[in-house]
């Protein structure tokens, strides 16, 4: 069998042709070459609970999940679910028919965007976003559509621009993806903003996927709402979140979806042919760590506030802009009072130059020239390995 020539068709799906190796894997090799600190990729370097691990621990010697769980996630995990939703926000879900569990959100966003969106469709989202958003897009056919948050230095956060938002639906628009706590830049959006893209949703008749993972990482007097809860809004919202973050066990890889049935439904439909079923003792032990105590979340949050402003003071001193989130665990600088103004060059060069990795945020833009300044730490890290980067940062750039 010969070897394919240069004018041999393409082996990469053309949908796909755009998406190469993530920045998270690049930036990752560059910390084991170098032994830089990572503050790249978002995941904590502590587990979470003792007890909830344990959990885990026990299903597997009780021979719960060893085998394939329920197609739409085990029953104790759908239950603690659908309670969490009305203790938190007043939301009713029906276990059996509103709840799907999935392979962590980032199965939960690709299943719901190819059940709803079909070739041609646009999908609204907001910029920069996660770079899996763009990938599941693509995947089903669909047009991405950015609206770009935009830098207010004056109040040190990122905003979106409602009237930018409105301008973006077309004819052709079947789909918001809405993330909020927002990662990269930390915006939590306000009621007002989220009551007006509620109206904008019923007015145009577009489907609603809310990206919520960070639900429970919100700070000082930012709150988190869920469009869901918003007039008109539970029927085409299909909210997405996961145990990851809150919990600290971004490995188990436990997320879900809610919604009405018949979006549910639509979403499985797509699920099933992805994972089919994935983290099956893990689900327990996730059904036990929703009912944890509300003094978890309040201890949770106060950790992970101190850490943000450890870190947000040392990348201050050592000369950025910081942008300190309202919530999530990553902080969004800018470069250029660092005389720098192109964060991917910045960010490959950053652990040669003082043993630190960051993610440039470029790579979360479509219009990359927008990006280019910006630079996203993460700060879910222990206390003293926060303080050692930000030394070793303001050594590096303080004057």
């Amino acid at each position: 069998m010969t070897g394919m020539t240069s004018s041999a068709r393409p082996l990469l799906n053309r949908r796909l042709a755009e998406f190469g190796t993530t920045i998270f894997a690049e930036m990752s090799a560059l910390a084991l070459s170098t032994g830089a600190i990572n503050l790249g990729q978002g995941f904590p370097d502590t587990d979470g609970p003792e007890e909830i691990r344990e959990a885990a621990v026990r299903a597997l010697r009780d021979g719960r999940g060893n085998q394939y769980p329920p197609g739409p996630g085990v029953p104790e995990l759908r239950t603690a679910i659908t309670a969490h939703q009305q203790r938190r926000y007043g939301l009713g879900y029906d276990p059996d028919t509103e709840v799907l569990v999935t392979a962590g959100a980032t199965e939960a966003i690709a299943a719901a965007l190819l059940a709803l969106v079909e070739p041609g469709d646009e999908v609204i989202a907001l910029e920069p976003y996660y770079d899996s958003y763009a990938a599941c897009i693509a995947m089903a056919g669909g047009r991405r559509v950015p609206v770009t948050l935009r830098a207010h230095e004056d109040e040190g956060c990122f905003r979106l621009d409602l009237d930018e938002l409105r301008d973006a639906v077309t004819d052709r628009t079947r789909l918001l993806l809405i993330n909020t706590p927002h990662n990269p830049t930390g915006t939590v959006l306000t009621r007002e903003e989220l009551a007006a893209i509620a109206e904008l949703a019923v007015e145009r008749d577009l489907l609603v996927v809310t990206d919520e993972v960070y639900e429970h990482l919100v700070f000082d007097d930012a709150e988190h709402v869920p469009l869901a809860t918003f007039p008109g809004m539970r029927e085409r919202t299909v909210s997405i979140s996961s145990s990851g973050k809150t919990f600290s066990f971004t490995g188990w890889k436990v997320g879900w979806v809610t919604g009405t049935a018949e979006l549910v439904t639509a979403v499985r439909s797509a699920k099933q042919f992805l994972t089919y079923v994935a983290s099956g003792p893990f689900q327990y032990a996730v059904a036990e760590a929703l009912r944890l105590p509300d003094s978890y979340f309040e201890e949770f949050r106060a950790d992970m506030r101190a850490k943000r402003d450890l870190l947000a003071g040392g990348l201050e001193q050592a000369g950025f802009r910081v942008f300190r989130p309202a919530g999530t665990y990553f902080i969004t600088t800018d470069i250029r009072p660092l005389g720098e103004s192109d964060g991917l060059a910045f960010c490959r060069s950053l652990p040669e130059r003082c043993g630190v990795v960051a993610i440039p945020n470029a790579v979360f833009y479509d219009h990359k020239e927008t990006g280019a300044p910006y630079v996203r730490f993460a700060f879910c890290k222990r206390i003293e390995v926060l303080a050692n980067a930000a030394e070793r940062l303001r050594k590096a750039f303080a004057h």
